[in-house]
Parts: structure tokens; C-alpha cells; sequence
């Protein structure tokens, strides 16, 4: 029932990227953004209210829906308002952000024993997210997308003043170019030889990365030890990943420490499994540079991903290839329950060969630091034309 529960969720979190992938570049960000927290905030406390097991799994399903279209709409948004300098950054810090929650999540749990009040208590933030449509603006680049260049610059203007900066004179050049860009299909990701490994490579990675991630993270539940000290500390180990990414990406590059990060996630699932529970902090240690190593893959492999396609199949990309990131979590809960039940630590084995698996592809992937964004997909193919 447990494996159902937690699977149902990701499901929602699949079918919401699509939908909302698709409704934010029809109708826009911010009205997509708004339509996901209206849908949170209704399931939310429906959910708290459901009375039987499968009211809740497709009310917890319809939950996921608006929290995934709530998520990628919102880091859309935010990526496409900030400076290209500042990019990389507000993406590291927006998923900080959600490492905060996981630390809240057990100090809450503590306190809150019924889980009906707790999934109160975690929904209400949705009506304070309501309040954002009025003080976030839509995105200039989609505007400009849909021929709205007068409301793109207005707004521009607007931010250009608020810090203290002069917009660039060749704004109507940048319109021009932005809306003459080519249509996408799903036949550009893998048409061509480089590209069509960089997808198979990316899918490959977001499915890693969900899988061991969220295996990781349930995992605490069957441990056996005190589940709310586990899952704090497990969350706290996620704060470093987000400081060793940004110390390294501009120093090292992306693709070593991207390798480095799912083979040390592999490495510590193998060793913890075959640490006796007698050993308990070692066990705990170990467990815990995985969980590291995971969030620290997890987090590159969202901006890596931007890097290695061309500008007009970039979103499309990103959606289909984070969808096997939803897939990873649908199968995870299975993983690691049906697993455990023939020996505890067999997910472990199994998270392990698939992170080293994902971080030797890693390998085979080009390096982006200092490259600039393709265009192009002869930008990827002949890349030192």
C-alpha cells in the first residue's frame, strides 16, 4: 500500500510536466503558475479530507499534478526574468530552497502526529503563493514569443529602473530573433548522432537521479532507526551539494564533478549495504555522502541539460527528458519495497550500479564550461567548426 501511495504522487508529477509544459507556453507562466496553486490548495485539503485509501490515491495523484506544474512553471519564470550571468545561480538557490522544506518536513511531522492536520498545515502555504500573481511579472521571452514585444518591453523597462540599469538598445534586434526562432519537434532530439546521445544520456541520468534520490529518502522509513533524526540529517547533507556545485562549475567544469557525483552516490549505496547495523554511524556516514553525491547530481542535471541543446528545442528537451525523472519516481517506491522484503539492503545494490552506470555516460557527454549556449543543431554536431 505504501509503494502505491508514494508512486500515485509521481504519476501526477509526470502528467504535470506535459500539461503545464504545454500550458505554460500557451497561455503563459505566471497564469500557469496561478492555476497550480488554485489546484494545490483545493486537492491539498481535500486530500486531508479523503476518506478511504482510493479517494486518496487519486486525489494525492491530481496533488502531484499541480505541484509538478507549480515547480516547472515557477523555475521557468524565474530563469527567464534573471540576467544569463545570474542564471545558473537563482537555479541552484531555487532548489536550496526545497532542501529548507525537507529539513521543515520532520521538525513539523514531530509535532503534528495526525497526518491529516500535517497535510493542513503543508497545503496552506498555497494561499500565500495566490498573492504572487500580483507582484511577479510574465516573462519578457515568452511575450516577445507570442508577438507581445510593447508588453515585453514595458516590463523590461520596468526591471531595467528597479536596478538602476539601462536597457540594451537593440531590444527590437532580440525581439526579431526570439519570435523568427524555429518550431520543435520531438524528431530534433534524436535525429542526429550527437544529439540523440545527449538525450538517451540526459533520460538516462534524470531517471538515475529520481530513483536513487527518493529511494534514498524513503529508505529512512524502513531503516529502523529514529525516523525524524534520520530524515533531518539526511536533509542537511543536501546544503553542501549546492556549495560544491558552485565552487566547481566554473572552476572544474561541469561534466567531472556531474561523473564524480553519481559515482560517489553509486559507491556509498554498495559500501552502506554491506556495513553491519552494529556500526551504526558509520553506516549513517556513508549513507549520507550518497544522499550528498544524489542531490548534487540531481541539481547539475537540470542545468546541464539546458546547456547541451539548441536554443529552439531547449524547453522541449528539458520536459522530455525530466519526464524519466517522474518515471524514476513511480518506480522507486516498488524498488524499494518489494526489494526490502527479500533482503533490506538489496535497493541499495541496486541504486548503486544504476548511479555508477548514469556516471560513466556522464563521461561520454562534451564539456560546456565556457561554451556558449547552441543555437543551432549544427552547433552540437560540429561543435569545433
Amino acid at each position: 500500500l505504501v509503494d502505491m501511495y508514494q508512486s500515485t504522487l509521481n504519476v501526477g508529477f509526470l502528467v504535470g510536466s506535459f500539461a503545464f509544459g504545454y500550458l505554460a507556453d500557451r497561455f503563459g507562466r505566471r497564469i500557469s503558475f496561478l492555476l497550480s496553486n488554485v489546484l494545490n490548495l483545493i486537492t491539498g485539503i481535500v486530500l486531508a479530507v479523503a476518506p478511504n485509501y482510493i479517494s486518496i490515491l487519486v486525489v494525492r495523484s491530481l496533488f502531484g499534478f499541480g505541484i509538478k506544474g507549480g515547480w516547472m512553471s515557477a523555475y521557468v519564470l524565474l530563469t527567464e526574468i534573471v540576467g544569463v550571468e545570474y542564471r545558473r545561480m537563482v537555479g541552484i538557490l531555487y532548489q536550496m530552497v526545497f532542501s529548507i522544506g525537507i529539513i521543515i518536513l520532520p521538525l513539523l511531522a514531530y509535532f503534528i502526529t495526525d497526518w491529516r492536520w500535517l497535510q493542513v498545515v503543508i497545503t496552506a502555504p498555497y494561499l500565500f503563493f495566490l498573492s504572487y500573481y500580483w507582484f511577479i511579472p510574465e516573462s519578457p521571452r515568452w511575450l516577445i514569443s507570442q508577438k507581445n514585444s510593447a508588453k515585453a518591453l514595458e516590463i523590461t523597462e520596468a526591471m531595467a529602473k528597479e536596478n538602476k540599469k539601462k536597457l540594451s538598445k537593440n531590444f527590437d534586434t532580440l525581439a526579431e530573433d526570439e519570435a523568427d526562432s524555429p518550431s520543435a519537434s520531438l524528431l530534433d532530439l534524436v535525429r542526429t548522432p550527437n544529439m540523440r546521445k545527449h538525450t538517451l544520456i540526459l533520460m538516462f541520468n534524470w531517471f538515475t537521479s529520481a530513483v536513487v534520490y527518493q529511494g534514498l529518502i524513503m529508505r529512512v522509513g524502513i531503516a529502523g532507526g529514529n525516523i525524524y533524526i534520520d530524515f533531518l540529517i539526511s536533509g542537511l547533507v543536501e546544503f553542501p551539494a549546492a556549495f560544491l556545485i558552485l565552487f566547481t562549475i566554473e572552476r572544474v567544469g561541469r561534466r567531472l564533478p556531474f561523473a564524480t557525483a553519481n559515482i560517489v552516490a553509486g559507491a556509498s549505496c554498495l559500501i552502506t549495504a554491506f556495513i553491519p547495523d552494529s556500526v551504526l554511524w558509520l553506516k549513517t556516514l556513508v549513507a549520507c555522502i550518497g544522499r550528498l553525491g544524489i542531490t548534487m547530481a540531481f541539481e547539475m542535471v537540470v542545468f546541464v541539460n539546458t546547456e547541451l541543446y539548441p536554443t529552439f528545442v531547449r524547453n522541449l528537451g528539458v520536459s522530455v527528458c525530466s519526464s524519466l525523472c517522474d518515471v524514476g519516481g513511480i518506480v522507486a517506491p516498488f524498488l524499494l519495497y518489494r526489494l526490502a522484503d527479500i533482503w533490506l539492503e538489496l535497493p541499495l545494490i541496486i541504486f548503486g550500479v544504476v548511479a555508477f552506470i548514469a556516471g560513466g555516460l556522464v563521461l561520454l557527454l562534451p564539456e560546456t564550461r565556457g561554451v556558449p549556449l547552441p543555437d543551432t543543431i549544427d552547433d552540437i554536431e560540429f561543435p569545433n567548426r
